[in-house]
Parts: C-alpha cells; sequence; structure tokens
C-alpha cells in the first residue's frame, strides 16, 4: 500500500487543525465515543430480539475507558458532563443487571423438572454481590 502524498496546502489546513484542536476536545470526543459504542455492544441501539448479541466484555472495557477519561475533563468541563454521567450511571446500570455475573441457567436433566424460573419465569436473583459489584471497578447505584 502505497503512502498518501500531501499537497503544501493540504499540510497546512493540518497543522491549522491540529492548532486549533485541543487535549479536551479528544478526550471528550473520545469519551462520548466510548459511550456509544458501549451502549451499541450492549444491544441498546437495535429494537429487541434483532442485531448481534450483547458483547459484554466490549461494554465493560468501554464503560471502564469512559470512567477512566471523566476526570481528566471534570476540571474544566464539568458543568457540561452532565448528560456524559448519566449515560455512564445508565450503562453501568444495564452491565450490572445483564451483565453480573448470572450464569446461564444449565439444562435439567432428563426426568427432572427444570429449576425453578427456567421457564419464562424472572431468573433467581444471586446471592451476594456479582463480579462487577465484588470487583469494586463499577459503580453500582445504592451501594
Amino acid at each position: 500500500m502505497s503512502q498518501q502524498e500531501f499537497s503544501e496546502e493540504e499540510l497546512r489546513q493540518l497543522e491549522a487543525e491540529m492548532e486549533r484542536i485541543t487535549v479536551d476536545d479528544v478526550l471528550l470526543q473520545t469519551t462520548v465515543t466510548l459511550l456509544n459504542l458501549a451502549a451499541r455492544k450492549a444491544g441498546l441501539g437495535a429494537p429487541p430480539g434483532q442485531g448481534p448479541a450483547p458483547d459484554w466484555e466490549q461494554v465493560r472495557q468501554a464503560i471502564e475507558g469512559a470512567r477512566a477519561l471523566v476526570p481528566l475533563l471534570e476540571g474544566r468541563h464539568a458543568e457540561q458532563l452532565g448528560p456524559v454521567r448519566d449515560t455512564l450511571s445508565r450503562l453501568q446500570m444495564v452491565y450490572a443487571q445483564q451483565a453480573g455475573g448470572a450464569a446461564p441457567a444449565e439444562p435439567a436433566p432428563e426426568g427432572e423438572p427444570a429449576a425453578p424460573g427456567a421457564e419464562g419465569d424472572e431468573p433467581p436473583k444471586p446471592e451476594g454481590p456479582g463480579p462487577a459489584q465484588s470487583s469494586g471497578r463499577l459503580w453500582i447505584p445504592g451501594q
């Protein structure tokens, strides 16, 4: 693959853009991009039953990335971060509820009744904190 050659005018435009843009701009855009990607990877952008299965590892990684960047923006942009914090909190709640450590129900051996909650009922609530809570890396509301 050959490397693209830039004209002098294009190089001047790139230089001007690099002078104009700030690190805060990049941090904020990256945070918003991570949150949007986390929502898509959680399946929140598609109608129920459509789209790919949620990828909870990708959701977790995007949440952690956004959580790491938000404190860097607090000093100069705290008043603008309300929607970012709200979205991050909602994604954390979805992650904790959906991927919070409930192992898939194993099928009951033939002749034995299915485990409670296996046939469309609400899944049983896990005892104690799940991996998201016990890791200490994910904020859980009310905890």
